[in-house]
């Protein structure tokens, strides 16, 4: 791993804080300046959803003009300009503007290595840096836990988004100077987006991708925080606790698919029946959502476990792609996974608007739970369809 490598993984480690953190800040931004979780759930759908828009132009600039200048300016403008306009947020509108331009900046980062490992490694071995990368990244999840409220309880969350605002902007100069674009085989073939979506081998790998990081990003990103506040009463330091170890699990997650995809030698079943835990650690959940805080916050880390296919699901799309829609191509199964989370953050943030009214706390986390059950066992019986990996 070079320097460059290394500055593009502490970039997706900050990204990863920042699509997490607001369910840390939660209790703090509703004192300080009256965002209340319809609001947080907005801004943090519109992390996902500005990431997700911002795929198909990143995958064409990484084609044409190299990941590089690509994830160096994107991440300076919206990564450090983001977190700037959030130190200085008074309004929830402010939040969710700071959020937006934020899901900009990280937008181009992991897309930006996954290219340069798809390029300059073999296939099977782009499956085991995915996953390297994605494991590293997600200890920003567990920044985003414990210390980011200690952080906002010793010196303010607005002096820790300037730090974080120093963070990005150091981070995106040195991306400028550190990364090396991969050198590509002279080819006439320009490819397009529309030459990925005629690869029916990827049919049946969108609709799980859609929906698989869809559950982990919204309850890690946002509702854990609610959650435990309105049904059980925690306290911040809970929250803060709670999301660690759900963050601790998110990054072991990703590595443990890698060795189970050498160990047995399929990316296919082992996602499925991966899946297939996460699933059952939701209708846990469900069954048990306002009896043990305890039981909770294990079922929780349970989905973070399960729930970590992402590289997994990445690499096997990934196996189906040749060189030259190699960028085009990982940004689309991007678009997916983040535009998933998007979509459901809108959704659940309807749901808890329309029930958290009711005289049970729990009922609106009840049907957001449920909600997260069918899109995934949807995704998971059109996931039997796909093909799996040559080997």
């Amino acid at each position: 791993m070079n320097i460059g490598i290394a500055l593009l993984a502490f970039a997706y480690v900050l990204s990863q804080f920042f699509r997490a953190f607001l369910a840390v800040l939660s209790p703090f931004l509703a004192t300080d300046i009256g965002a209340g979780p319809e609001d947080l759930a907005f801004a943090s759908g519109l992390w996902f959803i500005t990431f997700a828009a911002m795929q198909p132009p990143i995958g064409w600039a990484l084609d044409t003009i190299g990941p590089r200048r690509t994830a160096a300016t994107l991440l300076l403008l919206g990564g450090g300009g983001g977190a700037a306009v959030f130190a200085l947020a008074t309004t929830p509108l402010h939040v969710s503007i700071a959020m937006a331009l934020i899901g900009v900046g990280c937008a181009p980062v992991l897309m930006a290595s996954y290219y340069i490992f798809a390029l300059d490694h073999p296939p099977l071995r782009f499956a085991f840096l995915a996953a390297l990368m994605v494991g590293v990244g997600t200890l920003g999840n567990i920044v985003a836990s414990y210390p980011t409220t200690l952080a906002a309880e010793t010196m303010g969350w607005r002096a820790a988004l300037w730090v974080l605002c120093a963070l990005a902007s150091a981070t995106a100069a040195g991306i400028w100077i550190t990364v090396r674009d991969p050198i590509k085989e002279p080819t006439e073939q320009k490819g397009s987006f529309a030459e990925v979506l005629r690869i029916r081998a990827l049919w049946f790998i969108f609709p799980l991708m859609l929906v698989s990081y869809a559950e982990v990003g919204a309850l890690r990103g946002l509702w854990i925080g609610p959650y435990l506040t309105e049904v059980f009463n925690a306290e911040p330091r809970v929250i803060g606790q709670a999301t660690l170890a759900m963050g601790i699990a998110m990054v072991v997650g990703p590595l443990l698919y890698s060795k189970l995809d050498n160990v047995f030698r399929t990316l296919k079943w082992v996602v499925f029946v991966g899946s297939c835990g996460m699933l059952l650690s939701t209708f846990g959940m469900i069954m048990l959502v306002d009896h043990s805080v305890i039981w909770i916050i294990i079922l929780m880390c349970a989905i973070g476990l399960f729930g970590s296919t992402y590289p997994a699901i990445m690499a096997h799309g990934r196996s189906f792609l040749p060189p030259h829609l190699v960028g085009r191509g990982v940004t689309m199964l991007n678009l997916c996974s983040i535009g998933g989370v998007g979509i459901a953050q809108f959704a659940t943030g309807r749901i808890h608007a329309s029930y958290s009214d009711g005289a049970f706390a729990s009922l609106p986390y009840s049907l957001i739970l449920t909600f997260f059950a069918i899109l995934l066992s949807i995704g998971l019986i059109t996931y039997l369809f796909s093909r799996d990996t040559e080997r």
